[in-house]
Formats: C-alpha cells, sequence, structure tokens
C-alpha cells in the first residue's frame, strides 16, 4: 500500500491519507453514512467526501477533499463574515441535498435520530470539520455523526461553532453585541426566518445539553478520547457557555445583519 500520512484532527479517530483518499475507522454507523454520502454524489453535491467502501483493514475509504480545516486558535481567514455566511449557505445545500434519503434498512446512527426529521443533520459542523479554499467554505467532513433530525438543531450547532457562541470570558470569545450580529448573518445566509433566528439559543442550549451527557456517557464507557475530553474540562466549558446563551439570549437575536 502507499504510505500513510496521518491527519490530525479532533483527538477521537486514528485518520490516515493514503494517495488521494483518506481512511477512518469504521463503526455500526458506517454503511449509513456510507448510503447518505453516496446520496448525496447522486445528487451533484460536492460539498462531502466520496464514499469508496471499506480497505482490507477494515477501514472506510473516502474521497481526500483538498484545502485546509481550522481549529484552534483559529486563523483570521476562518474568522471572517465571508467564511461565516459561506458556511451557513454550504449547510442549507446541504441540508437540501438530504431530501429524499432513504437510509438502508435497520440503519444504525452515531448519534440518535432526533424528532421531526426533516433532514441529515451532519451533527458537528464547525471549522474543524469544514475545509477552506482561499478562506472559502468549499466542503464538510466526518460525517460519523450524521443523524436523522430537524434543520435548526444543526444550525444551531454550527452557529455556536462558526459565530462563536461562547462565553466572551474564553480564548477568543466576542462581545455580545458582535455575536449577535455574526448569529443574524449566519441565519440570514442559510435562509432562516425571524422566529428560528429566536430559537437559536435555545436550541444551542438543548444541543450542547445533549453532547455533555453523550461525553460523560462515551468517557464512563472507558472511551479513551472522551475521557481526555472531560479530564481536560471541555464539558465544563460548554456548560459555562449554556449558561452565556441562556443569559443573554433576547440580546442574541434582537439584531438584524449588515
Amino acid at each position: 500500500m502507499a504510505d500513510e500520512e496521518i491527519l490530525t484532527g479532533g483527538g477521537v479517530n486514528h485518520v490516515v491519507k493514503v494517495a488521494d483518499t483518506v481512511r477512518r475507522p469504521t463503526g455500526p454507523w458506517t454503511p449509513a453514512v456510507h448510503a447518505l454520502l453516496r446520496h448525496l454524489a447522486g445528487r451533484g453535491f460536492t460539498g462531502a467526501p466520496r464514499a469508496h467502501g471499506v480497505d482490507e483493514q477494515g477501514r472506510e475509504v473516502l474521497g481526500f477533499v483538498p484545502g485546509e480545516t481550522a481549529d484552534h486558535p483559529l486563523p483570521g481567514w476562518a474568522r471572517t463574515d465571508e467564511a461565516l455566511t459561506g458556511a451557513a449557505r454550504l449547510l442549507r445545500r446541504y441540508h437540501d441535498a438530504t431530501a429524499g434519503f432513504v437510509p438502508p434498512p435497520g440503519a444504525t446512527w452515531y448519534l440518535p435520530p432526533v424528532e421531526p426529521a426533516e433532514v441529515i443533520c451532519h451533527g458537528d459542523v464547525a471549522t474543524y470539520n469544514c475545509v477552506f479554499r482561499d478562506g472559502a467554505p468549499v466542503a464538510f467532513i466526518d460525517f460519523d455523526t450524521a443523524h436523522p433530525g430537524p434543520r435548526l438543531w444543526d444550525v444551531a450547532y454550527a452557529a455556536y461553532r462558526f459565530v462563536p457562541l461562547n462565553d466572551p470570558r474564553h480564548t477568543e470569545g466576542l462581545p455580545v453585541a458582535e455575536q449577535a450580529r455574526r448569529l443574524a448573518l449566519f441565519a440570514a445566509a442559510y435562509g432562516l426566518g425571524g422566529d428560528d433566528l429566536a430559537a437559536l439559543p435555545g436550541t444551542a442550549v438543548t444541543r450542547l445539553e445533549h453532547l455533555v451527557r453523550f461525553m460523560r456517557e462515551r468517557a464512563a464507557a472507558g472511551d479513551a478520547a472522551f475521557a481526555g475530553h472531560v479530564a481536560r474540562g471541555d464539558d465544563r466549558c460548554y456548560e459555562t457557555d449554556m449558561a452565556h446563551l441562556r443569559r443573554h439570549a433576547g440580546r442574541l437575536t434582537c439584531r438584524t445583519p449588515r
């Protein structure tokens, strides 16, 4: 086999690049995710990797998407209004492309489905799972967390990551007024109406509650990666952000984009 290049990422999976493919661990959810990726390709959606089955080592094989991802501390090009609105428009195109997708019989998802199942949520839309070229978002990667759910469920979490909507006391935190401005831009670029914009902070809180519960359950079950996240205090940071969102929900949704 060609040389393997280790790819850095969120710290949950061991991921390598082989020629123009990416090899990742599989799970019970892999057949559903690959069916989804094949559906997206059939719909002409270019903002996701192509699925190429499983290799001789039992790893999933995905097409490599060239470009850059952005982890913290975020580079300036990942914090621009253009990157923010580009991510929102890409997410809208992705959601629309999932219309009509029929999961394979007995499909298993990494995260449980959420009602109403309007679309197939990506589940972890963030700068570290977004491929940029020349500062513009062109694709999402790491679809392990995909699951059926409402549009707003995915949009709220993506907004939390891209605006970002964290407590301003955190590193890279923004003042509330700037968060409100950027949240309005994100919502408008996705195409949300006023009622959905108003619901974003509360939905983000609920989504983060699910994340913290899942993280702690996985850590308690012996998952080393999630145990490391908990030991690092990631769950407590999310709780601080939830308090921030509850405290400022009205201020965060009172601005219109400019």
